[in-house]
């Protein structure tokens, strides 16, 4: 059987040998390349970092079984970036299947060239511009954070402190100009942008370093982004502390490059550490994890045993570029578990650069580098910097960063950045999943101050701020020039000052007239002086509008003010019947007869039993007649026995009431409402018009009118005063006048104040308001935005109100009490009819007398020598006989009434 087996495996051994196959394997050791810059914070500190790496991954079996890392470094020369390049081409002559570099920027973006070409990935642990991620270098692998969330960070910041606008000073090349970009995308995210951008030379001097900070010292702006190259950063803040620019108000915000050079240098020079008092820095967070606190313990034997420049810190990008071995090492053994070999070509296309000391035609293509791509895009692992994935863009997961403030000889994290919570005062990994709460601790603050800085100061010491003032030739209670001279004042003017006397710091201003002093200025023109620097300011009553807001910027509103329509109003004239207007004819008709029919119904039911309703027939139509009438006024002394009666009665008592009521309340609404009458009801009638319409000169109005209500532009009459108004309106289209005016309420308001025969009528037909006008983007406008509110909120904006804007005459409160006093002459007609009864009765009631007393004379013989005495005495002495007569006559009645009982009961007496 052995026998047998031997000669079985001598066959396949034949076999394979004669169809010329070979048995594949992992390969012994694999290439990888590295480009740094070996005295740099950063290449010094990778240098190590990557060789313990490599020795990590070749000393543990179970990582790539077996295969080891050969590792080929080229130091790139960061004072020749061009010699950099082409020492880096060297190594890749060699069959190199991944590069680890470069670490600037610049360079990746040529590199990456080359390693499209040849189809090697290209892993980068210090090159963060963001522009490296795109299509275009579909071979770079970004194994840090990126600009991107950097820049997110310095946004957030800027946007926790409230400040509006910064400076950026940033190294003109691919890294600088495009993290800025990213700054200006990030900030615009948060309404903030960069008022000014101060490029440098990527090899400038310290003259250039103080030209340019002269320049960034003359903008307004306090807030500096310094996105520049460590070899320069502590350079620039050295000249900006010369020039007295680390001092109180200034804010320094650098990237990630400072928080490297402490991190790594053990210790700084005493200028050196005095220039970066107070500036806040940044720094990749890396969760704190054992692997972490193993390898920061290994640190200081690394930099001895690896290290020719002595004992140095760990940096951040060190943590990195330890974990891009680690990363590289995982997505290989993955590679070689499903292809094991590696295979190279050549390039026919580089054959002509045969020869010369760079040997392009050696260079090879990996043919399996897109595989390679592939596997490192899928790692998933725990390094030292926490997990490593990559995002679908090429990103790692979970960017963070600490914000770091440096005080005295270290550093202190006051808070932390990630992509998911933004600012926290916690690290991200202790936050609970969706917490957002945006907190920061204190900072010391360039200057040694803890009090957050304005971030911004007038572009040139001792200027004072120009302030356009429209000069008005009406309405002076607005804005008033006094005399020839530069002061001003008015309603719009003391706001101003209110406002500005709120402010934290103290602001030096001069008012500016703008306009002759004979028309009223156009405001249009006024705010175009600002966005020409003529102006820092207007003030005055300017309206905001949705056409100047595209301008300039305008604080909040101080007043409230919309366009109302005034035309000229007559009052009703009261009818000497208006007394008669609350019902119509029909109804005065159907209530009178229903008042005689109620009376008959009553006489009817009561007349059998009931004495009132008795007697002559004469007597009993002017009682029924009487009672029916009075129920209107409840005074009948008729009593009502019946129960019909009674039930008829109250139910018209009922009905009287509700009549009653509805009288009143229907008078008193006729004659104290609608007292105004004018034929235009508002700005829909007066659009639909053909009248002229008169509106102030110089303001948006007539446009408005235009463009929103399509009212031609030759029935606008532009007026300059008061007085132009009156006389307009009270000319009339007829006579070269207005129909109506369209104004801003609170001209108007003032304006019929003293004028009663005008009014408002219609509504409101806007919202606007009256502000300051500040150039686009100016922190005064919201800095005065915020006086204004306080204002506001304690009472002073409207004590300002009442001073200059109190209406006397015509005022709206004095008018209303004067239409809710009926006047008398609504009623005469009524006083006429109540006069002209009584007139009637009494001579009625002389004629009667004089009658009887002619009677009487005429059978007396008695001479009348008095007759005024005489007829009085009549009239005395009638009423005494009337008295005796009617006693006299009840006598004999009662006398006939017992002679007819006794005749009835059969019994006489005489």
């Amino acid at each position: 059987m052995n026998i047998s087996r031997i000669l079985f495996m001598l066959f396949c051994s034949w076999l394979l040998i004669t169809t010329g196959t070979s048995v594949s394997k992992r390969p012994d050791v694999v290439n990888i390349g590295a480009i740094l810059s070996f005295n740099s914070s950063i290449g010094k500190v990778a240098k190590v970092a990557l060789e313990a790496a490599v020795e990590d991954v070749n000393s543990n079996p179970v990582v790539l079984s077996g295969t080891k890392l050969k590792l080929l470094m080229q130091d790139t020369k960061l004072s020749s970036g061009f010699l950099g390049i082409v020492e880096a081409l060297r190594f890749m002559e060699n069959d190199t299947v991944a590069i680890i570099g470069p670490q600037h920027s610049v360079m990746a973006h040529v590199v990456s060239h080359i390693a499209n070409e040849l189809q090697v990935p290209l892993l980068s642990f210090a090159a963060t511009d963001p522009t490296l991620n795109s299509l275009q270098f579909p071979y770079f692998v970004r194994t840090t954070q990126s600009d991107l969330f950097q820049m997110a960070t310095v946004a957030d910041i800027v946007r926790y402190y409230e400040w509006q606008d910064v400076i950026a000073i940033y190294v003109d090349d691919d890294h600088g100009r495009n993290g800025v970009v990213a700054l200006g995308d990030k900030l615009a995210d948060n309404r903030c942008k960069i008022s000014y951008k101060a490029p440098m030379n990527p090899k400038l001097s310290r003259e250039d370093i103080t030209k340019t900070l002269v320049k960034v010292a003359l903008m307004e702006s306090r807030v500096i982004i310094l996105h520049i190259y460590a070899t320069w950063g502590l350079e620039v803040l050295d000249v900006a502390l010369n020039m007295g620019m680390m001092g109180s108000g200034y804010v320094w915000i650098t990237t990630d490059w400072l928080s490297t050079i402490l991190d790594t240098e053990s210790s700084l020079p005493l200028d050196a550490m005095e220039s970066t008092q107070g500036v806040l820095t940044l720094r990749m967070h890396t969760p704190d994890s054992e692997l972490k606190m193993k390898f920061f313990s290994r640190w200081s034997n690394l930099t001895a045993a690896k290290s020719d420049n002595g004992l140095f810190g760990l940096n951040s990008y060190g943590l990195y570029a330890y974990d891009t071995v680690m990363l590289l090492a995982q997505a290989l053994d993955a590679f070689l578990n499903q292809r094991e070999n590696i295979s190279f070509s050549n390039d026919p296309s580089l054959s002509e650069f045969r020869g010369g000391n760079l040997h392009f035609d050696n260079m090879s293509i990996f043919d399996e580098g897109n595989h390679l791509l592939n596997s490192i895009l899928q790692v998933n692992i725990t390094g030292v910097t926490g997990q490593i994935k990559f995002t679908s863009n090429g990103n790692l997961m979970h960017p963070a960063y600490e914000v770091i403030n440096v005080v005295g000889k270290g550093m202190r994290t006051i808070g932390y950045w990630s992509n998911s919570s933004r600012l926290s005062a916690v690290p991200p990994e202790n936050l609970n999943t969706g917490t957002t709460s945006d907190h920061l601790y204190g900072v010391l603050w360039p200057g040694q101050t803890t009090q957050k800085p304005r971030g911004w100061v007038f572009s040139s010491n001792g200027r004072q701020l120009r302030v356009g003032v429209p000069n008005l030739v009406s309405f002076h209670q607005f804005v008033l020039r006094v005399g020839s001279s530069d002061i001003f004042q008015g309603y719009c003017i003391d706001v101003f000052k209110a406002a500005v006397e709120l402010l934290p710091y103290a602001l030096p201003y001069k008012f500016i007239p703008f306009g002759d002093g004979h028309s009223n200025p156009i405001k249009k023109d006024l705010l175009y002086k600002i966005t020409t620097g003529e102006f820092d300011a207007a003030v005055g009553d300017i309206t905001i509008t949705t056409n100047r807001t595209k301008m300039v910027d305008f604080t909040q509103p101080y007043i409230e003010s919309g366009l109302v329509v005034v035309a000229p109003v007559r009052k009703l004239n009261s009818s000497a019947w208006a007394f008669l207007r609350p019902f119509t004819p029909t109804m005065w008709g159907v209530t009178g007869i229903f008042f005689l029919v109620v009376g008959a119904v009553v006489w009817v039911l009561e007349r059998r039993t009931n004495d009132d309703f008795q007697g002559h027939p004469r007597k009993q139509f002017v009682t029924t007649v009487w009672f029916s009438f009075s129920t209107m006024f409840f005074t009948h002394r008729e009593k009502v026995d019946s129960t019909l009666g009674r039930l008829v009665l109250i139910i018209w008592l009922f009905a009287v009431l509700i009549l009653n009521s509805s009288y009143t309340a229907s008078l008193t609404s006729i004659l104290t409402v609608e007292q105004l009458s004018s034929p235009i009801k508002g700005i829909e009638s007066l659009a639909t018009s053909n009248d002229p319409i008169g509106y102030q000169n110089g303001t948006f109005i007539d446009s408005y009118l235009t463009e929103e209500y399509h009212i031609q532009k030759s029935r606008l009459v532009p007026l300059n005063s008061e007085e132009g108004y009156e006389k307009a309106l009270k000319d009339g289209p007829q006579k070269g006048g207005v129909s109506a005016i369209v104004d801003m309420r609170a001209r108007l308001e003032f304006f019929l104040s003293t004028r009663c025969e005008f009014s408002i009528v219609g509504q409101e037909f806007t919202k606007m308001g009256w502000g300051f006008a500040f150039p686009r983007e100016s922190p005064l406008a919201v800095d005065l935005s915020t006086a204004i509110l306080k204002l506001s909120e304690n009472g002073e904006l409207q004590n300002i109100h009442d001073k200059w804007l109190t209406r006397k005459a015509c005022s709206l409160e004095g008018a209303k009490q004067d239409v809710d006093r009926l006047p008398l002459k609504s009623f005469w007609g009524l006083f006429l009819l109540c006069g002209s009864a009584c007139l009637i009765a009494l001579l009625l009631y002389i004629i009667k007398m004089v009658r009887q007393y002619m009677r009487r004379s005429g059978q007396s013989s008695q001479s009348q020598s008095a007759p005024i005495q005489s007829f009085l005495a009549f009239v005395k002495e009638k009423e005494e006989d009337d008295n005796r007569m009617e006693l006299e006559d009840g006598q004999s009645g009662s006398k006939r009434r017992r002679r007819k009982i006794v005749s009835n009961g059969r019994w006489h007496c005489e």
